[in-house]
């Protein structure tokens, strides 16, 4: 007799809000890394003796291998899937903060710091974010780019005045380890809730190998070039001396470093207002007009940081906070839009790529502001020079060209109440 019990249905791999949220705290979590290196400089100078063009280094070091391992990740992620790859990096941050605890030498800050931290932060930056947009998103794509973003804005910035209190509280070391607890208790949330929407086998291709293809594809062509010049600028103007000198900086003119870390979070709290705008402009006007907007608004307020900072906190300055926070990180919902615009399924392993002159330009300039305080006992020249390059990309931004054959700004859905999941084929690499 023919059994008439219906089939059970396969188990759904997750609903995309879900994974947008696992994948949130991880961005969340790798973010706190981020900016905890700029506290560090005043504190291992003189507790250690260490110059601040030693732990620039270290910066530098750590947003190099940031940039540089987000294209792999994203690769990797075809092959192994999200949610490995994004255990792994907090299993790296986790390690490197551990083990930075026990430093004694400068070359032990570079490996900690700069290689295991910056690997595991470029796995689960904005690299990821874009996969899961890509993966899980049709409709709204920029809004969720955004909050995603944001969510890493809100790592990077509202816990800076924690850090910042346990730091004078406590040390630099007890900061370290909080953070790698923090990364040890995200990890099984992180692994219950990320996943890849059901498809056929995963990927053959190597991860490095299709990265440097793409890579290889891309770089034949001029937007490219356009894209990763302008974002390195973003980098330089945020990662290289906001994050990483603005409180020592402040420091130098008699402001405590717990207040420059609260001015920080002020930013950040801003950022994400900000970053959620910007995404949600990216579904309705032009990507380079608002990437050129950006970028000539932020370099005007950094050229009058120097003019701004004093030991106290007045309203000139916290007028630049606001406006520096609303700018700070709203170039990457364009810049991913312009990336899927102009490469298509490529798009996230482009953007990685993008995003790694992105971290080269934090790096550059984070190294170069501890060289320039070192030489000339002053921040000064740092400031002006990256508002000059903010001006430079904002004329590189216009004259980005349209992609031929697609529309730069994602289409409305036909069905705003249909279910935003991606179908369940794999996008196919190009």
């Amino acid at each position: 007799m023919k059994n008439s019990s219906p089939r059970p249905h396969p188990r759904k791999p997750g609903s995309p809000w879900t994974v947008a949220a696992g994948a949130a705290l991880a961005i969340v979590t790798a973010g706190a890394f981020s900016t905890l290196a700029g506290l560090l400089v005043g504190p291992l100078h003189e507790d250690l003796g260490w110059s601040r063009a030693s732990v620039g280094l270290g910066s530098l070091v750590n947003m190099v291998v940031y940039g540089a391992s987000a294209p792999f990740a994203a690769a990797l992620m075809d092959r192994l899937g999200m949610r490995r790859v994004a255990a792994g990096a907090l299993c790296l941050v986790g390690a490197g903060a551990g083990l930075a605890t026990t430093m004694t030498a400068p070359w032990q800050f570079v490996l900690y710091w700069g290689v295991l931290v910056g690997l595991g932060t470029g796995a689960v930056a904005t690299t990821f974010a874009a996969t899961v947009t890509e993966r899980w998103f049709v409709a709204r794509r920029g809004l969720v780019t955004g909050l995603l973003t944001a969510a890493s804005v809100v790592g990077q910035f509202v816990f800076l005045p924690v850090l910042s209190w346990v730091i004078d509280a406590y040390s630099w070391r007890a900061a370290a380890a909080a953070l790698a607890l923090a990364a040890a208790g995200a990890l099984p949330v992180v692994w219950a809730a990320v996943r890849d929407p059901r498809k056929g086998p995963a990927l053959r291709e190597d991860a490095a190998r299709r990265a440097l293809r793409t890579l290889a594809r891309a770089a034949r062509t001029g937007p490219f070039w356009l894209l990763a010049g302008t974002f390195a600028v973003c980098g330089a103007s945020t990662n290289g001396v906001m994050w990483t000198h603005f409180a020592p900086a402040a420091h130098d003119h008699g402001m405590p470093v717990t207040v420059a870390a609260s001015l920080l979070s002020l930013i950040g709290i801003f950022n994400v207002a900000g970053t959620v705008a910007s995404g949600w402009l990216t579904d309705r006007a032009d990507p380079r007009r608002l990437l050129a907007v950006y970028y000539a608004l932020r370099g005007l307020t950094l050229l009058a940081l120097p003019l701004l900072l004093t030991s106290a906190v007045d309203a000139p300055l916290v007028a630049f906070t606001v406006v520096f926070g609303l700018l700070d990180v709203a170039t990457v919902p364009p810049t991913i839009a312009l990336c899927r615009a102009h490469y298509g399924a490529d798009a996230p392993v482009v953007f990685g790529w993008v995003s790694a002159a992105h971290q080269v330009g934090a790096g550059a300039v984070a190294f170069a502001g501890g060289t320039a305080r070192d030489a000339f006992g002053s921040y000064d020249p740092v400031w002006v020079g990256a508002g000059a390059l903010c001006a430079g990309a904002a004329l590189l931004a216009l004259t980005l060209r349209r992609p031929q054959g697609r529309r730069v700004t994602p289409p409305a859905p036909a069905t705003p109440r249909r279910s935003r999941a991606l179908p369940a084929s794999p996008p196919r690499c190009r």
